[in-house]
């Protein structure tokens, strides 16, 4: 291996790189081993809502979700868990349905919502089989990332999976063919990761001299925003923000410059064109711009032309790539906490 990939080596890129074969565990578990009877009881009560919260990635990891649940009927909200158990607590009726999401099932804010009297129904998704949030929860679905020993992937990917099974069943979707489709998401995934140094080398040409990062999209794929820009500075400590492509629109766009790159996801193909429009109009102003999708330019950037599904998956494979560019120019190591934990201990 080049030696200008020696300080990429470590943890966090074991990690990245053994998402496909989290995916693959996640999928098999979902249809062996995830509580579908409970579940399936669950729905058939009479919920006036159904609020999804989380925290960090895990709260952005709801973003296909909370637009499925709307999109077949269903009353869904979604609300960070800091601001449910200080702002809304009231929303936590006994006719609202909780779906909360955890990677540690531990964090602080998750186990004051656990402990909070009178708490809904709730359905559960984590890693941590052990942890607070799958041993009290009226339903646990238990990803398959194994041990994680950095910045969030192989955990948020495989909460993605999970979320999407679960909208699924609430939205009385077929299981079997979703299966189909979910199936691919190793694979393909696999084969974007296998060329990661290729596109490390990419980025870390296409991304030099940038100091701010802004990651823009609609739809599903502002789980990719959200979530890529807080990856960025947690494993390449650069600051970047992720936000709807209109919203870029509406002040942003004014402090475009040499050190600004904006990575621009394609997303959903009824509104491909509005966010192809925004890369065009940022690099008509001389602005730094990419589009990640099918069609992008860059390999690095391509997302594979995939089931809706899977997509929000794959979209977050490029800002991955994007976080071992940045840190190989910084000349540091990706993925390490210095001034944080992996699992947030204070409110």
């Amino acid at each position: 291996m080049p030696s200008t990939f020696a300080l990429l080596e470590g943890e966090y890129l074991r990690d990245l790189l053994e998402q496909p074969d989290a995916l693959r565990k996640t999928l098999d578990a979902l249809y062996k081993s995830a509580p579908l009877a409970d579940l399936i009881e669950i729905r058939e009560r009479s919920f006036r809502r159904i609020v999804l919260t989380g925290m960090g990635s895990s709260l952005h990891a709801l973003w296909p979700a909370y637009l499925h649940l709307n999109h077949c009927g269903l009353t869904a909200w979604m609300i960070e868990t800091s601001e449910l158990i200080h702002s809304l607590r009231e929303v936590l009726a006994p006719d609202t349905l909780l779906i909360a999401v955890s990677q540690s099932g531990q964090s602080a804010e998750m186990i004051r919502l656990l402990e909070l009297p009178g708490r809904p129904t709730t359905v559960g998704i984590t890693n941590t089989p052990e942890s607070q949030l799958a041993r009290q929860a009226d339903a646990a679905i238990l990803t398959q990332a194994g041990e994680e020993f950095s910045v969030a992937c192989k955990t948020y990917v495989t909460s993605l999976m999970a979320l999407e099974w679960l909208s699924a069943v609430f939205c009385r979707k077929n299981l079997e063919q979703l299966r189909e489709e979910l199936s691919q998401a190793s694979f393909l995934a696999g084969r974007y990761l296998s060329s990661w140094q290729d596109h490390v080398r990419t980025l870390s040409r296409e991304l030099k001299g940038v100091r701010d990062v802004f990651l823009a999209g609609r739809g599903a794929s502002l789980a990719a925003t959200a979530a890529g820009g807080l990856i960025l500075k947690e494993s390449a400590r650069i600051h970047s923000e992720g936000m709807s492509s209109p919203g870029f629109r509406h002040g942003p766009f004014e402090i475009l410059s040499d050190f600004v790159f904006v990575l621009v996801f394609a997303g959903d193909p009824a509104t491909a064109a509005l966010n192809q429009r925004l890369v065009q109009d940022i690099l008509r102003v001389r602005g730094r711009a990419a589009l990640a999708g099918p069609e992008s330019k860059l390999d690095a950037f391509r997302v594979a032309d995939a089931p809706e599904s899977i997509r929000p998956i794959l979209e977050f494979l490029s800002v991955e790539m994007m976080s071992l560019a940045f840190a190989s120019l910084a000349n540091r190591a990706p993925g390490k906490f210095e001034l944080n934990t992996k699992v947030t201990t204070v409110e």
